[in-house]
C-alpha cells in the first residue's frame, strides 16, 4: 500500500487546523458557459474572488462544484486551476468519488495537478456494509500518495469501530460528517485518535455550527461562502467571539429563511448558491442537468434574502 510520508501528511494536518482556526471552509462553484460548457476564466474568477476573502481552505469540484457533472478532463481544469490560484496560501482539498477504481482515476489527476488532499464523496448508489466502506478507502488509499479525508453523508454512515479502523490507514486524516447525528457523531470524535480532523459538512452548515462545536467539531464548510462570503466571515466571527446577539440574527433572517428557500427543490443547495452568486455579477454560469436553475419566482425570493443578508453585516450587493 503506497504511504503518505509522515512530513507531508503531518504539514497537510497542521495547515488544515490552522486554515479551519482562522475561517471558514470554501468549497467554490464551477463556472458553465450558457451552453453547458465549461468556462475556465470564469472557474479563474471565481476562485480568485473567494480566496481573496482569506478562506481557511479551499475544496474545488466537490458537491458544491458540481463534481458529479464532471468529466475527468473537465476535472483536470478545475482543480489546476484551483492550485494556481491559491498559490500555495490555503491547502488545496480535491473532491473524488464513485467506485474505488473511478476515485484514483480522478485522484491521480489532483495529485499531478498538485492538491494538497483529497475530499472522498460518498460512493455512487449502492448501501454497503462497513467492511465495504472501509475497504472502499483502503483501495483509494493504496493508490494515491494524497491525504484523504473521508465524507460520510447519504448511503455513507461509519459506525466507532470503522471509524478507529479507517484512522489506523495511514492517509486518513479527516472526516467530514452530513448527517447531523450528534450522539452518533459525539461517539466518532471519542473514538478518533489525537489529532483525527473532524469537519461539519451539514447542508447550509452554520445552521448547525454551535451544536457541532459542542460535540468538538468546530470548523465547517459554508456554501454561502460561495455567494455572499461578507455574510459566511461575518457569521462565522461572531460565532467565534461569543456574539450571540449577531449569530442568532443572522440565523434567524438570513440562514433559516434561506434553508426554507433550499428545501423546496431537489438540488437547490447548489442551484441556489449559483443563482446568487450569478446575482451578484459572478460569472458561474448556470447548473448543469440533472440539477435546474431557480424558478423566476423563487430567484426574486432568493434576491430580496441576499439583500436582507448583505444588509445585517453592512455590505452591498
Amino acid at each position: 500500500m503506497t504511504r503518505v510520508s509522515l512530513d507531508t501528511d503531518t504539514d497537510t494536518i497542521r495547515r488544515l487546523r490552522d486554515g479551519m482556526a482562522r475561517g471558514v471552509l470554501s468549497f467554490p462553484l464551477t463556472s458553465f458557459h450558457d451552453d453547458g460548457s465549461l468556462d475556465p476564466d470564469g472557474c479563474r474568477a471565481h476562485l480568485a474572488a473567494q480566496l481573496a476573502t482569506e478562506p481557511g481552505a479551499v475544496f474545488p469540484a466537490c458537491g458544491t462544484g458540481e463534481f458529479f457533472s464532471l468529466d475527468e478532463d473537465e476535472y483536470r481544469v478545475v482543480v489546476t486551476a484551483a492550485v494556481e490560484e491559491a498559490g500555495g496560501r490555503v491547502p488545496v482539498v480535491a473532491g473524488v468519488g464513485y467506485g474505488w477504481a473511478q476515485a484514483a482515476r480522478f485522484a491521480r489527476i489532483a495529485e499531478e495537478a498538485g492538491a494538497d488532499a483529497l475530499l472522498v464523496l460518498p460512493h455512487y448508489l449502492v448501501e454497503a456494509p462497513q467492511d465495504g466502506l472501509v475497504a472502499q478507502l483502503e483501495q483509494l488509499a493504496a493508490r494515491t500518495r494524497l491525504p484523504l479525508i473521508a465524507y460520510q453523508r447519504g448511503q455513507v454512515t461509519f459506525t466507532a469501530a470503522s471509524l478507529r479502523r479507517i484512522a489506523r490507514i495511514p492517509s486518513v486524516i479527516g472526516l467530514k460528517d452530513g448527517h447531523s447525528d450528534l450522539d452518533r457523531l459525539q461517539r466518532l470524535t471519542l473514538a478518533a485518535p489525537e489529532g483525527f480532523l473532524f469537519f461539519n459538512g451539514a447542508a447550509t452548515a452554520e445552521i448547525q455550527a454551535r451544536a457541532y462545536a459542542t460535540v468538538g467539531v468546530p470548523a465547517y464548510s459554508s456554501a454561502v461562502h460561495a455567494f455572499a462570503p461578507e455574510i459566511a466571515n461575518a457569521f462565522f466571527a461572531a460565532l467565534r467571539d461569543g456574539d450571540h446577539g449577531l449569530t442568532d440574527k443572522l440565523l434567524r433572517d438570513f440562514y433559516v429563511p434561506f434553508v426554507e428557500l433550499r428545501d423546496r427543490v431537489p438540488g437547490y443547495s447548489v442551484s441556489l448558491v449559483k443563482a446568487a452568486a450569478r446575482l451578484r455579477g459572478r460569472p458561474v454560469g448556470p447548473v448543469r442537468a440533472p440539477l435546474t436553475d431557480p424558478s423566476p419566482g423563487d430567484l426574486a425570493e432568493l434576491g430580496a434574502l441576499l439583500g436582507t443578508g448583505l444588509d445585517l453585516v453592512g455590505a452591498a450587493l
